[in-house]
């Protein structure tokens, strides 16, 4: 199989490229042994959509990784054993794919792996952020409190997603209802009219003309229609899962009105959280702001990112190149930035725009859920008035020749 990955040289410089291996761990095996500091290892494999979908029904949702790390933080700050800690949770946890992973996790370290390790071989679960907080936990002896840290750190991510998904279900359910009941009425009731309008011979408004031949259009070919949106919708599945689609997918997202203002503050949350525990865990800022990118959830971020830890690394300013984002990140992080750099306070820097920002986030979702349902009622009303006016119109431009 064909790797791509991720590393640095002894000389701290970043090589990407391509790895032939039967497996991910032998492939970071065969970098290590060329000297590289691998910081990541990925299929360069393409996987058919099945596999796709089967990797999508098989993954490990957030709420339960939070509760693995919750319960871990209280037994490590209870006192207890590592492994005995890691066998126990084994025991609690009811998903299937994580009992598994920690049952492997488990015998890694009994075999004398360090848990920073063992996790990594567990990369489909667990992120980079997520090793990379345990392998500084590991160096600076604060496994308890940086256990508890991203244990608090995925409830907020767990929270915001469900408000996310919250706010968008009602709105998807309403106008779902909506599209069933107009397709009702196109296939079914307008073809009826059709032949009252016909035999009376009134004149149809262009509006009822449109309706009529889009029902008849639907009545006909529904198989065709049909074929048409499954296949539509395999390839466009399929393309959001290259790296074009993703990156497509990414810009459209932070540029959807009132949506795109909101993922914009999430990331920039994200961000600067993230940076500023990994700073403050002893992992260098460059390292810290490469975990950050791939860890943020955007392509765009994760190149922005990307490019800002190479500038970081030739001696430019952090608080300069999120400056020239400006679009991506406000001013006001730049500036705040710039003062932690100036006053050796980074990390309390960045913690105070992840908390600015996380309000911000909650303020953003709280008006978008009262904006929504009175859109939604005004968008369907017009749809609404439109189908009835096809139908009235005519009906009372018929009872109109029928007086004269």
């Amino acid at each position: 199989m064909k790797f791509k990955y991720t590393a640095r040289t002894k000389q701290g410089e970043l090589q990407t490229g391509f790895v032939e291996s039967p497996s991910q761990e032998m492939a970071a095996n065969i970098l290590s042994g060329h000297d590289l500091f691998v910081l990541s290892v990925k299929s360069a494999e393409r996987k058919s959509f099945f596999e796709g979908t089967f990797v999508f029904f098989n993954r490990v949702k957030i709420v339960y990784l939070m509760t693995f790390t919750r319960q871990f933080a209280t037994l490590l700050q209870s006192t207890v054993p590592l492994n005995d800690s890691l066998v126990t949770l084994h025991k609690q946890t009811k998903n299937p794919i994580l009992k598994e992973a920690i049952f492997e996790i488990s015998n890694d370290v009994s075999a004398g792996l360090s848990l920073s390790q063992a996790l990594e071989r567990q990369s489909g679960i667990f992120s980079d952020f997520y090793i990379n907080m345990v392998r500084s936990a590991e160096i600076t002896g604060r496994m308890e409190e940086v256990m508890g840290f991203l244990a608090d750190y995925l409830e907020k991510e767990a929270v915001w997603r469900s408000r996310v998904r919250n706010a968008l279900i009602y709105p998807a359910f309403v106008l779902s209802l909506f599209a069933i009941v107009g397709v009702f009425l196109l296939t079914f009731v307008f073809p009826k009219l059709t032949i009252v309008f016909e035999e009376t011979s009134v004149k149809l408004p262009l509006m009822t003309k449109i309706f009529l031949e889009a029902g008849n259009f639907l009545l006909n070919w529904w198989w065709a229609i049909a074929i048409i949106a499954v296949l539509l919708i395999t390839l466009l599945i399929d393309y959001l899962r290259t790296g074009e689609g993703k990156a497509v997918l990414s810009e459209i997202m932070i540029k959807l009105p009132v949506l795109g203002d909101l993922f914009k503050k999430m990331h920039v949350a994200r961000f600067s959280e993230s940076l500023g525990v990994l700073i403050k865990g002893g992992i260098p800022i460059t390292q810290a702001i490469e975990v950050t990118a791939h860890v943020i959830g955007n392509v765009i971020y994760r190149d922005i990112l990307d490019e800002i830890a190479e500038k970081v690394k030739a001696g430019e300013l952090l608080s300069n190149l999120l400056r020239q984002n400006e679009y991506y990140f406000p001013d006001l992080v730049g500036q705040m930035v710039a003062i932690g750099e100036n006053t050796g306070r980074l990390e309390q820097m960045l913690e105070k725009i992840s908390d600015f920002y996380s309000r911000e986030v909650e303020n953003t979702l709280d008006n978008l859920t009262e904006l929504i349902q009175p859109v939604l009622i005004s968008i369907i009303g017009i749809f609404v008035g439109l189908l009835f006016a096809s139908v009235l119109i005519p009906i009372y431009n018929l009872t109109q020749s029928f007086n004269r």
